[in-house]
């Protein structure tokens, strides 16, 4: 059983950057890597720490992240932020 996806709603207001930027795709496929395990490795993720902690990122490109966190309880990923570099 796989992990569902929730956006929370400063993610939802960056997607419409992403379309723009030409970053979708890279965000869909990010997406169905968290639906099916959000800690697999390749591509690498980053567990972040200070007022972040308990929050992982990925790379959308060199200047842009998913910013999102996990309950494994509930098999439940949340999304906070898909657009800035840690700015959230």
């Amino acid at each position: 059983m796989g992990y569902s996806i929730k956006l929370a709603k400063s993610a939802m207001k960056d997607l419409k950057h992403l379309k723009g930027a030409h970053l979708d795709q890279k965000f869909k496929s990010i997406m169905e890597i968290l639906k099916n395990n959000p800690f697999q490795n390749p591509p690498p993720y980053e567990k972040l720490v200070g007022n972040l902690k308990n929050k992982y990122s990925r790379r959308l490109n060199i200047q842009h992240r998913v910013v999102y966190s996990v309950n494994d309880e509930t098999k439940e990923v949340i999304i906070w932020s898909a657009w800035t570099h840690y700015e959230r």
